[in-house]
């Protein structure tokens, strides 16, 4: 039996209906170790504190404090999340040395702080990248040169973190390669994908959806955040251009919440799109009414550094194809290999409308590209088999 300390900065809720990663990983390895997540008593989606836990799992869970932040990007959440690494290092010392530290990279304060207690207490570290700060947060500001010198801080602790890795996981081999572009420790890295358990998620699409779709609409779905990256305006323009094109019945199903739900909202008004924001669900709630719809969409704007996401897997194992903008070429590489929809050029609503209508006007094409997409959520996203490598690098 072995002592696994995970650190993650954003956790679920930890309840019974928690699909996250690190729930998952905590689960399947206290079965035969001795396990702790540390993690933070700060909800990033909801920007509010958790409360006391109710359910006993076996594996113990120790909220740290974070003073938490209102806006996603600024000041107050830099601070937030360097006094939450402050708290991580102070409580490592207070604790006996474990085998092994598995630490989810963002944030960076309480990873670096892992990193040299690891290397200072011949621990092994393993890093799980689930995005790349600060490339996210320069797409976001996208200040020429400013940025650069901003964040070049932020760019040299990362790279101390890196450095330190014994082992290396990420979301995607996009973000297996920058790790490996400065660490000498490893020669390989391990890409799992953040997936789904796919019986987690047929159980819920089997529920009843909060909306049924009439016969005679044809719906297009989206699920995610409704924040700066996403480019909700190129598909309310590419249906605005289907409906001046005789497609009356086209209806935007919208399943999350975000800073610009307003604005977005306004947007199909202002087009006379007709739009339903559902705002955001419980995830069995999102796998029924994303069922409902008969295309999904992946509208992000070009220069993000997001590479395979959260809904890359929800989308694939709904079994629906899909209509991509995003630039990463690792997620376009998998769109075209399994042939599972189309890849559009990035904010171009008039690519993007030519490749709803080929899929709207065909439906043995649409019925073929999302028996395509389940098979890629069998093969690429379903947790029950590739979180194997995650668990067997962990305990080896």
């Amino acid at each position: 039996m072995k002592d696994i300390v995970i650190i993650a900065n954003f956790c679920r809720d930890f309840s019974e209906n928690d699909n996250g990663r690190f729930m998952y990983l905590c689960k399947e390895l206290s079965k035969e170790h001795n396990v702790e997540i540390i993690t933070s008593d700060f909800i990033h989606g909801k920007g509010i504190h958790k409360e006391p836990l109710t359910i006993k799992w076996p594996f113990k869970i120790t909220f740290l404090h974070e003073p938490g932040y209102k806006k996603n990007v600024s000041v107050q959440r830099f601070l937030s999340h360097f006094a939450w690494g402050k708290e991580v290092k102070k409580y490592l010392k207070t604790r006996k040395c474990p085998d092994v530290i598995y630490c989810a990279i963002p944030s960076l304060t309480a990873p670096l702080a892992a990193a040299k207690y690891c290397e200072k207490n011949n621990v092994k570290f393993i890093v799980d990248v689930q995005d790349l700060w600060p490339e996210a947060f320069k797409m976001v500001l996208n200040l020429p040169v400013a940025s650069d010198l901003m964040f070049f801080p932020f760019q040299l602790r990362a790279n101390a973190i890196y450095k330190r890795a014994d082992a290396v996981v990420a979301v995607s081999q996009t973000y297996v390669d920058r790790v490996l572009s400065v660490n000498k420790k490893c020669n390989v890295g391990h890409a799992v994908f953040l997936g789904t358990k796919l019986e987690t998620f047929d159980e819920g699409a089997q529920s009843e959806p909060l909306m049924r779709k009439p016969e005679n609409e044809f719906w297009i779905g989206y699920c995610g955040s409704l924040s700066v990256s996403y480019d909700i305006p190129t598909v309310i323009r590419a249906m605005k251009i289907l409906r001046e094109k005789g497609h009356e019945a086209l209806k935007l199903i919208v399943m999350g919440d975000g800073p610009h739900r307003g604005q977005f909202e306004e947007l199909a008004k202002e087009n006379d799109v007709d739009s339903i924001f559902f705002g955001k669900l419980a995830y069995a709630d999102m796998c029924a009414q994303v069922k409902q719809c008969d295309i999904v969409v992946n509208p992000i704007k070009g220069k993000s550094a997001a590479s395979i996401i959260n809904k890359h897997g929800d989308y694939a194992a709904s079994g629906l194809p899909v209509v991509n903008t995003q630039d990463s070429p690792e997620y376009r590489k998998l769109v075209d290999s399994y042939q599972m929809g189309f890849n559009c050029h990035n904010g171009d609503a008039d690519d993007m409308a030519e490749k709803l209508e080929r899929l709207i006007q065909d439906k043995s094409l649409r019925l073929q590209m999302g028996a395509n997409a389940r098979r890629c959520a069998e093969e690429k996203f379903d947790r029950k088999f590739t979180y194997q490598e995650i668990l067997k690098v962990i305990v080896e």
